[in-house]
């Protein structure tokens, strides 16, 4: 109810706010009529530290402490005094200013976040109110409670990137898209979607990007396709975005586009087959070692069948002699059915990861943490357990960064890891947000550096009992000393 208000201030201030003259440009520039606008809810948070604060916190302690709590304010630093920096009367203040803002709202249509877009030349261009006891990005969608207002049947959804891609695709008549909220789409997002519509469309960019983004979607998307179910993939031309294209064609053509866009299993074994030489015996064998366990997620059934034949075919090779090389055996439905009764409480009592396998599974699904991650040899020495193998990721991602997760595992193909890196790729991440990951993994790194100086300090204490150090040994020794006091 108080994001409720939030929301009506922001809608309110507009088309009142004496300096709202720019977000107005802004919205006209972008074609969007104000029944749009009210439809989704558009508002303008003014400029200022204390709107939000003062408003709709008005001096109530509860109040404001329910504002902070969904994000709406931040906590202003306090000085080594004690005192919040500029000598402030609260100690707290609003989280958006002179931006266009998108409330974000739950199935019922009561606001449980907000979007931001800001209208001059500042950074981030867009922000998310964080992750609250009423909002987690990886369960919620953008656009989804007015696509459920507009339609009475659901027949097919779009899924884009972003808040105005959705927005500027309803003012066209395209009003049966949704926007993840600056996640990779989740499991949770397509069985959400899928209990709504048989057809999920994904729109990324043409670029590697936009398809390591759509092998992620796709990877997400193998438990949840059902019977029934479909999932394809369409990808836009260099520069363009949905806003662009549908304004370029209109809705017959962006919708003639979608009509192009790759189904499932034509984007699945064309993204795998790019990792190999299909001419060659051992390329095709290899294709059918990628394959197997994506499609050991896949729900038994006529999809699971024809992914089975369609391989079948690619690989040459008859699907008896398949069947066997895939896991699967002659009664496959019992066996399955033994093996998920079996395997049940596993999943309930399973230990959580180690820290390095923790990373090694964030790696292999965002390659791109290993840009930032600093010399791998310096862990080469810790007596972990599979420190080898993180060590060794890291080193060839910061060979190649452009490596998707299909082309890592292929790396491994012939190694005895192949199948323990394959099942970690496999495994649902516990954290979605990209931040969140990022977060933990370089948590992973200064924890695996502390670890490395209390090593190396133990070995050189131990050395200096039995033989004693040498100077430099010594001066080392000190330094570590230093080092792990300090912390």
């Amino acid at each position: 109810e108080l994001l409720d208000q939030v929301s009506n201030y922001y809608q309110y201030q507009i088309n009142h706010h004496s300096q709202s003259h720019q977000v107005q440009q802004y919205v006209k520039q972008r074609g969007l009529s104000p029944e749009i606008i009210k439809a989704f809810g558009l508002g303008f948070s003014p400029p200022g530290w204390d709107n939000i604060l003062n408003v709709i916190g008005a001096g109530d302690h509860n109040k404001i402490q329910a504002l902070f709590d969904t994000g709406m304010l931040i906590k202003r630093e306090e000085d080594s005094s004690g005192n919040s920096s500029g000598q402030t009367k609260s100690p707290y203040y609003d989280r958006f200013r002179e931006r266009l803002m998108f409330p974000i709202r739950d199935r019922r249509g009561r606001t449980i976040a907000f979007g931001g877009r800001i209208l001059g030349d500042g950074k981030p261009k867009y922000l998310n109110s964080p992750e609250t006891r009423l909002f987690h990005k990886g369960q919620e969608l953008y656009g989804l409670f007015e696509l459920k207002q507009a339609l009475r049947k659901i027949e097919k959804i779009l899924v884009v990137e972003g808040y105005m891609d959705v927005v500027s695709l309803a003012q066209f008549g395209v009003n049966y898209s949704v926007a993840t909220l600056g996640t990779a789409t989740t499991a949770e997002h397509l069985q959400k979607l899928f209990r709504l519509c048989d057809e999920v469309f994904f729109c990324f960019d043409g670029d590697r990007a936009g398809r390591d983004a759509a092998w992620r979607a796709m990877n997400n998307a193998l438990p949840a396709i059902k019977p029934g179910k479909q999932a394809r993939f369409m990808f836009l031309a260099d520069g363009e975005d949905p806003d662009t294209l549908i304004r370029a064609k209109g809705k017959a053509g962006f919708e003639a586009e979608m009509a192009k866009a790759m189904n499932f299993s034509e984007f699945f074994f064309d993204s795998l087959m790019k990792q190999v030489d299909m001419d060659s015996l051992d390329g095709r064998s290899k294709l059918i070692d990628l394959s197997k366990p994506y499609l050991e997620k896949i729900q038994e059934g006529a999809f699971h069948t024809l992914m089975i034949a369609r391989l079948s075919e690619l690989a040459d090779i008859d699907k008896a002699s398949l069947l066997p090389l895939l896991g699967a055996k002659p009664e496959r439905n019992q066996s399955l059915q033994k093996n998920n009764a079996f395997k049940a409480p596993l999943i309930q009592t399973r230990q959580a990861p180690s820290p390095v396998k923790k990373a090694i599974s964030y790696l292999l699904q965002y390659p791109q943490l290993a840009e930032n991650a600093g010399d791998p040899g310096r862990f080469m020495s810790l007596e972990v357990e599979d420190i080898s193998l993180f060590v060794q990721l890291l080193d060839l991602l910061q060979n190649d960064p452009h490596l998707t997760t299909a082309r890592i595992l292929a790396h491994w193909q012939n190694s005895t890891q192949y199948q323990y890196l394959a099942k970690l790729a496999m495994e649902p991440l516990l954290i979605t947000d990209e931040q969140a990951i990022s977060c933990e993994f370089n948590e992973t790194l200064h924890l695996l550096a502390r670890l490395y100086q209390q090593q190396r300090f133990s070995r050189l204490q131990r050395k200096e009992r039995t033989q004693g150090l040498e100077a430099a040994e010594k001066k080392e020794y000190g330094q570590l000393l230093l080092s792990i006091k300090s912390k």
